[in-house]
């Protein structure tokens, strides 16, 4: 067993044992200060709504006691609906002291939605104007055992977090102050949060809210978030990174805005100044893209090479100009962005090194809904390209059963690891066994005891000679082709009624038609077949023979994902 190096804190970091004690502890230190931006339209006015976090604190208060007075104390609370404010309100209103929170994935069907309550236990649902429709299906079906249904928004028919909030502010200043001094079991399970399984159904995973403030305290002693940053909470709060993310930010004084939707990102963060993003790959990789698209438009290539050279030479000596020379760049994304952290999922080395050319630092981590979520992370001080970084503060990492090549499981232990599934014994000692919790990633590490993320222990290909081919390490070389929508490597036997072990790689690559269009100048699907088998030609070209892909799959037509956006690779290898 190879153990992982632990980054080294570098700044101070208050470790808050519940998420009472850390809203008390931001109203007080960050008194005056705005913890939410809210943007307002009514028509073509707008209007921003400044809730400092002493308001925070309060709105809390004044939505648990509503709820308790409504006498759901000891209730399973679940939420579904896009980020807001009412939604983070209703999240902590339930964990501080009334009972156990439910996030659930806004895009879940009917049928899924309706199981994840059944599942749950859930009594009461809280969801947002887009969710009525189901709303009124599940109301109708009457097959869960939910009681109450409250609105984020005002809505006919339907009691809202407004109305609930002036009713607790009004009876706390009549003298009931209840919900103040519920009792909160830090250590207690009380959230219960569904994993996005890309094979088989959803698992409920038990987190405390001692996991999640743990991992809050690990991640502040070494990323360098600030007091007075401003943050876009973009990834959704069903997601353990969206909503461990948000607490961060709440204990660390970080202002957050809401993004108008994801055509509007680049404008929003233009609009709100934003300093801080914590986002997955895709829009990282995407922004990176534009900004390069942009640069060769405007014929600014030899000019931006010529300030990556001196940036880069001066840099040696301890001469940091980055953000001067390359201040148009930077103002295309508002001239204040400083800080990017990257997660979910394996990004593009070359966006990554991009941004951090141009004077944006920006980090990996890497983690699970099951860690609450943060295991490993790159910080500005210790970072290499490529790796994950090295094991938060508290949490051990170690390389269960390393190969000849030194690859093997990543396994974890620490505070912020979840207690099990809930009601699935099978499936939790498959995952936390001897004490140490199977992420079901493979990995290694270099020299510096820096972890390096092969792939999925499941999606592994093993060829007939022996070798191993990790389709993940494949699938960021296509990602870089600029046509590339979405791309997946997998192995099919080589005949049709031969030896099932021996097999050909695949890439099955969905492209961008209109990129085709502008680009190439085709929409015909045999001419755009052959301009990317050439491209995975010359790929192949720079490969060991045994990683060459031999056959290629062009579509035009998206792939079977998860709702988190992961491709279901067994239902997409299937329909082969």
């Amino acid at each position: 067993m190879n153990r992982v190096k632990e980054l080294k804190p570098v700044f101070d970091s208050v470790m808050h044992q519940d998420f009472r004690a850390l809203i008390n502890y931001g109203a007080d230190a960050y008194q005056g200060d705005d913890a939410f931006i809210i943007k307002h339209k009514q028509g073509k006015n707008i209007s921003y709504e400044h809730i400092k976090f002493e308001n925070f604190r309060d709105h809390v208060n004044y939505l648990g006691t509503a709820l308790l007075q409504k006498g759901f104390a000891g209730k399973r609370i679940a939420i579904i609906g896009k980020n807001c404010y009412e939604w983070m309100l209703t999240y902590f209103a339930t964990l501080c002291g009334l009972g156990v929170s439910v996030p659930l994935d806004k895009g879940l069907p009917l049928d899924e939605l309706e199981s994840s309550l059944q599942r749950s236990r859930a009594d009461v649902l809280v969801f947002d104007n887009a969710h009525l429709d189901l709303v009124k299906t599940l109301q109708e079906k009457n097959s869960t055992q939910v009681t109450d249904f409250i609105a984020m928004n005002p809505l006919e028919g339907y009691e809202d977090i407004s109305v609930l909030m002036e009713k607790g502010r009004s009876a706390m200043a009549e003298g009931f102050h209840d919900y103040l001094h519920l009792p909160i079991d830090g250590k207690a399970t009380t959230i219960l949060l569904f994993t996005s399984g890309t094979t088989s159904q959803a698992k409920a995973v038990q987190l405390s809210q001692y996991n999640i403030t743990s991992n809050v305290y690990a991640m502040l002693k070494v990323q360098d978030i600030r007091h007075g940053d401003i943050n876009m909470a973009f990834l959704p709060y069903h997601h353990t990174f969206g909503s461990t993310g948000q607490v961060v930010m709440l204990a660390a004084g970080v202002t957050t805005t809401y993004c108008d939707g994801l055509k509007y990102l680049q404008k929003n963060i233009v609009e709100y100044k934003v300093s801080l993003f914590v986002c997955v790959p895709l829009l990282i990789e995407s922004i990176y893209k534009k900004i390069m698209v942009t640069v060769k438009k405007q014929g600014l290539e030899k000019k931006v090479a010529f300030g990556l050279k001196l940036s880069k030479a001066l840099l040696k000596v301890g001469i940091d100009v980055r953000r001067k020379l390359f201040k148009e760049i930077l103002d295309q994304l508002g001239g204040n962005l400083r800080y990017v952290i990257s997660g979910a999922s394996a990004i593009d080395p070359e966006a990554l090194e991009g941004f951090n050319n141009f004077g944006i630092t920006a980090v990996q981590g890497y983690g699970m809904t099951e860690a609450s979520p943060v295991l490993a992370a790159e910080n500005t001080w210790q970072h290499k390209t490529g790796s994950i970084g090295l094991s938060m503060p508290g949490i051990e990492l170690a390389i269960d059963q390393p190969n000849e090549e030194g690859i093997g499981e990543l396994i974890a232990r620490g505070p912020n690891i979840m207690s099990g599934y809930y009601e699935n014994e099978e499936e939790t000692a498959a995952v936390l066994a001897d004490g140490w919790l199977h992420t079901g990633d493979l990995a290694y590490l270099d020299k510096d005891g820096y972890i390096f993320i092969c792939g999925r222990k499941k999606n592994v290909i093993v060829l007939k000679n022996g070798k191993n081919v990790y389709p993940e390490e494949l699938e960021i070389l296509i990602s870089n082709l600029p046509y590339v929508e979405e791309t997946m490597v997998f192995g099919q036997p080589k005949h049709h009624d031969g030896d099932q072990k021996d097999l050909a790689l695949c890439a099955k690559i969905v492209y961008k038609p209109d990129y085709m269009k502008e680009a190439y100048g085709t929409s015909d699907a045999a001419k755009i077949e052959q301009i990317i088998k050439k491209d995975i030609d010359a790929i192949n070209d720079e490969l060991p023979v045994y990683k060459h892909m031999l056959r290629v799959i062009v579509t035009d037509q998206p792939m079977i994902k998860t709702t988190t956006g992961k491709v279901k690779r067994h239902e997409e290898v299937k329909k082969m």
